[in-house]
């Protein structure tokens, strides 16, 4: 696969096949198809669905203001558009990067309502290179996600493009212009940083317990029952992007959580706690008058959450406000 830079296919040819004389420019539908693919991928590399789909109607902006016969000579239009796409998250990631040193407190991904929508992946699995991957749906949960922002922009992208959405190292290589080895390398590196976070695999049942009785706890205003839920060393970590009031840095400890959050009850009256799907895993949402306020995701060890995840920021409830109770 040789591409320009912004992911033309020089040569005519690339992974996903060979191009003919002949061949008719791509149908605009089947086109259209990879958004979901992409808009997937760009997700796990940016962690803001916003900037995921900014990202991708450049991609296919640039790919429609070519011409039908530079359209042509592309054997893939999917794998060209991944390789925009993959560059422009790139460099939005370095950029960021610089962004967030001047974020008001902490910043969390955006969290993804439905689950469902955002587990396709790459429908063709590549047999070479095969290192230890997580399976998709792993990689959309918060504590996932939550890593990948420790990681160098470099070994964020081919880490999610090998080993979550399958691309060999070459054909990373191809994308983010570096060798097989030096993409392999990255991903390693990657694979080290996920490792020492020791973020747990509690079963989705054991979890959807857990996040219910707190549920139950806070509803019923019982600081007890909160404390014997939560981990002794549990910590939260809100964001509000500067938008609303929350916490500026994290908190730990049961008993000051379990206070924390009976507070809130106090302060935001006709309060609405619903149990909902976050990042593919058993969450909550808080309403006030039929409106999204907080999205909370949860990491549960054994029978107890350890850590919590408080999004308040309004920017990054948008996807939030079209959810039924």
């Amino acid at each position: 696969m040789s591409t320009d830079s912004d992911g033309t296919d020089s040569g005519g040819t690339d992974s996903g096949g060979t191009a003919s004389s002949g061949t008719a420019h791509a149908n605009v539908d089947a086109v259209w198809g990879e958004r979901r693919q992409l808009i997937n991928l760009a997700y796990r590399l940016l962690g803001s669905l916003a900037d995921a789909e900014d990202v991708v109607q450049e991609a296919y902006a640039r790919w429609f203001s070519r011409s039908a016969e530079e359209q042509d000579v592309i054997a893939s239009p999917g794998a060209w558009l991944t390789t925009v796409t993959s560059r422009l998250c790139l460099n939005l990631l370095t950029s960021a990067r610089v962004r967030r040193e001047t974020y008001v407190g902490e910043w969390i991904p955006e969290p993804v309502p439905d689950s469902t929508q955002w587990m396709t992946g790459r429908p063709d699995d590549v047999a070479a290179d095969p290192a230890d991957r997580v399976s998709l749906d792993e990689s959309l949960n918060m504590a996932f996600l939550v890593v990948l922002e420790a990681m160098t922009p470099a070994e964020r992208v081919a880490f999610i493009l090998h080993d979550v959405f399958r691309y060999s190292f070459a054909e990373v290589g191809e994308i983010v212009g570096r060798s097989p080895g030096a993409c392999r390398q990255l991903a390693s590196s990657a694979r080290h940083r996920l490792s020492e976070a020791h973020t747990t695999t509690t079963p989705t049942r054991t979890q959807a317990a857990v996040v219910r009785r707190f549920k139950t706890a806070w509803d019923a205003g019982d600081i007890d029952a909160l404390i014997d839920v939560l981990a002794p060393d549990v910590t939260v970590v809100s964001d509000g992007g500067g938008r609303v009031s929350t916490i500026i840095h994290p908190i730990s400890g049961a008993e000051r959580i379990g206070q924390a959050f009976l507070g809130l009850q106090d302060k935001i009256s006709d309060l609405t706690v619903l149990e909902r799907t976050v990042n593919g895993q058993p969450g909550l949402i808080a309403r006030r008058d039929g409106v999204t306020v907080s999205v909370y995701a949860f990491e549960v060890a054994g029978d107890r959450i350890s850590r919590i995840w408080a999004i308040r920021n309004p920017d990054k409830l948008v996807p939030w406000m079209e959810t039924e109770d």
